[in-house]
């Protein structure tokens, strides 16, 4: 499978092509619906034993680093579990106790908090908004009157003799109704049953969490065992590259997330906002939720603030204090501890977070981006979960060949274009041309070749060829300086690494004055296309990265060499002819006709062939190579431009003079003064 960042490429056939009965998409899609279904069942019946172990495995991420390090201080294993787990549990008290305490404290300014509200209401309604509302009653009553017929008027209705108040000779009668005092048992199991759930929750995410402290080796050697047993030493590395990469990340997030906490908890009190211990913790773990977690954690601390202060200084001092932190700690800090992304898209997060909400509740809110960035992170590391990295990767969902295509498919040649520009901010000419052009017209050969594009199709890819050559006629054959951007992200990409060199085609290439004369008029390189559909876009490419060198060229269709035109073909002053075949496979026994018709009508030229896909078995065959009669042989831009200007340097150079014989009875020639022995 082609893959970028684990992505799957599917291109869709010009031509309809008839489905076999066994292969229909309802039936395709079945299995994986099914199963999809019976997973989604099993998460939500079974969340209440899941949860606790999606937390387990989260925090032996954060645990394992602090597990290692005591183990590095001649601690034993069982030693620097217990030691570590128990360092978790103890915090985790300490903040529950604190949480506790802070919402009991704040309990009891309830009251006051409910006047000072009513009060700030009441103003309101004497002031602005109630202007307002008077203002908006008036409106309506004057559309009703507007709406009534004057003519019809209603008659005044006829008053009625009030009815006698009847009194009740009875008195009520006051119930009081009182309930059994409460037994020592019952009042514990009422207090004590609350808790119950939480705390048999946090026992067994601690017991879990031991034992996967414990067996980590042997768990993941049995997940390498499920997932990539064919290649033990490229899935073990990849497993474990896997949990460092989300150790560290999680230990980075869950440190930037406490800081901010405090920060947000420093910030309140000196605010004076009740309870800001309380509102640190939330806006901590809130903080977990990516884009809008932490201006979720502010409306609770908002409310407070306009609860407790009879003015809104404190609410503009809480808006100010959100509205500068969670900025700065996003897109400040964030990019500098571990990138500006979780490595999951926008849409990805957004679902996700619906998602584990819709399963397991706010708890699922919570664990919902590091749950999905753990499946990524499999998915990018194992070939059977790739699937994972497709839907909730941020990575380019195909890559820059598979792209250039696609858009070339689409007849989208605007696109085609920005995608041109976005990878030559970072890469040469020569590069783009060899690495994505080339490689999508190779597709489009293949393609073509198969008979699944029509010859519209194939003439509409043609045009669009020849626009892009046209339009980045005006662009130098060499990198821009700068930091890579996007461009950067497309071109590393796992199975998809496209050079993105920093140089020129020709590090060492010589100025075109230098260039002998023959070889800079037009025409000193016929750049000739093989009897392939798009042979002469690549022709074209190479004729114009020939051109920037200073070499003159001049682009010849297959026709204008085949056996009835070639006596006509114009080769005034060429001296280097270079075949260009995207796509050549089996014999090639129509390329070895072509060379000895260019061999008999320019027997002093030297030919070059560019087969330009580099794995053809031409190109690794020596035999083949030799029978072919050419001069050279090259497999990419680059190449074919260091051959031509390798040939034109030798013509350039004078040839060396030879001493003449002389009797071995002659004395040496003299040796300069100050030269070399």
């Amino acid at each position: 499978m082609a893959r970028g960042s684990g992505l799957q490429k599917t291109l869709v056939p010009a031509v309809p092509t008839r489905i076999p009965a066994a292969e229909t998409p309802g039936q395709g899609l079945a299995t994986p619906l099914i199963i999809a279904a019976i997973l989604v069942a099993a998460l939500y019946l079974g969340r209440e034993i899941l949860i606790p172990i999606a937390i387990a495995v989260l925090l032996s991420f954060v645990l394992g680093p602090l597990v290692n390090l005591l183990r590095k201080l001649r601690i034993g294993r069982m030693a620097a579990i217990l030691l570590a787990v128990l360092t978790c549990l103890g915090i985790a008290a300490a903040l529950a106790g604190i949480i506790g305490m802070q919402a009991a404290e704040l309990g009891t300014g309830l009251p006051r908090y409910q006047r000072t509200i009513e009060r700030k209401l009441d103003t309101l309604k004497a002031g602005v908004l109630g202007d307002l509302a008077g203002y908006v009653r008036s409106i309506g009553r004057h559309i009703q009157q507007a709406g009534a017929m004057p003519e019809e008027k209603a008659p005044p209705a006829e008053a009625k003799p009030a009815e006698p108040r009847v009194q009740n000779p009875e008195k009520p009668v006051l119930v009081e109704v009182r309930s059994p005092d409460l037994t020592p048992l019952q009042l514990a199991e009422r207090v004590l049953a609350p808790a119950i759930g939480p705390l048999a929750t946090t026992g067994i995410v601690f017991v879990v969490l031991i034992f996967i402290l414990a067996q980590r080796e042997d768990l993941r050697d049995r997940l390498i065992r499920l997932v990539g047993s064919s290649d033990l030493h490229r899935t073990t590395v990849a497993m474990d590259d896997a949990a460092r990469r989300l150790s560290r990340y999680f230990l980075m997030q869950l440190a930037l997330n406490a800081s901010f906490g405090l920060a947000i908890g420093i910030g309140l009190w000196l605010i004076g906002v009740p309870g800001p211990i309380l509102w640190g913790i939330f806006a901590g773990l809130m903080r977990f939720v990516p884009y809008i977690g932490a201006f979720l954690s502010a409306l609770l601390p908002l409310a407070l603030a306009a609860a407790v202060d009879p003015g809104w200084n404190m609410v503009l001092a809480t808006a100010i204090l959100f509205l500068v932190l969670e900025p700065l700690v996003g897109h400040v800090i964030e990019p500098l501890l571990y990138g500006h992304s979780t490595g999951l898209s926008p849409f990805a997060v957004l679902v996700s977070a619906l998602f584990w909400t819709w399963l397991w509740g706010p708890v699922g809110l919570l664990l919902s981006t590091p749950l999905t960035v753990c499946l990524v992170v499999l998915g990018r590391h194992v070939e059977k979960l790739e699937f994972l990295d497709v839907l909730f990767g941020d990575q380019p969902a195909l890559t820059p060949v598979e792209n250039f295509y696609q858009r070339l498919l689409a007849d989208d040649p605007d696109e085609a274009q920005e995608l041109a520009e976005t990878i030559l901010a970072t890469c040469s000419l020569s590069s783009y041309y060899d690495e994505v052009v080339l490689k999508g017209l190779q597709l489009a050969a293949s393609d073509a070749r198969r008979g699944v594009l029509t010859e519209d199709r194939l003439e509409r890819i043609r045009t669009a060829i020849d626009e892009l050559v046209t339009d980045l006629a005006d662009r130098e054959d060499e990198t821009p300086t700068g930091q890579p951007g996007l461009a950067g992200r497309l071109l590393s990409r796992r199975d998809a690494d496209l050079p993105c060199d920093a140089s020129p085609a020709v590090p060492d290439a010589p100025p075109p004055e230098a260039l002998p004369a023959a070889w800079r008029q037009k025409g000193a390189v016929l750049c000739v296309a093989g009897r392939g559909p798009l042979d002469e876009a690549a022709s074209a490419m190479l004729a114009q990265l020939l051109e920037k060198r200073g070499i003159g060229t001049r682009v010849v269709p297959f026709e204008a060499v085949s056996r009835a035109q070639i006596h006509s073909l114009d080769a005034e002053g060429a001296r280097m002819v270079c075949v260009s075949y995207l796509e050549i496979s089996g014999t090639p026994a129509h390329l070895r006709y072509l060379v000895q018709r260019i061999r008999r009508r320019l027997p002093d030229a030297q030919i070059l062939v560019g087969l330009w896909p580099a794995d053809d078995e031409v190109m690794a065959d020596s035999k083949a190579r030799a029978s072919l009669g050419a001069d050279a042989y090259v497999s990419s831009l680059r190449q074919g431009i260091e051959a031509c200007l390798e040939a034109a340097g030798q013509e350039a150079a004078p040839a060396p003079v030879s001493d003449p014989p002389r009797r071995p009875d002659a004395a040496p020639h003299p040796v300069p003064a100050g030269a070399p022995a």
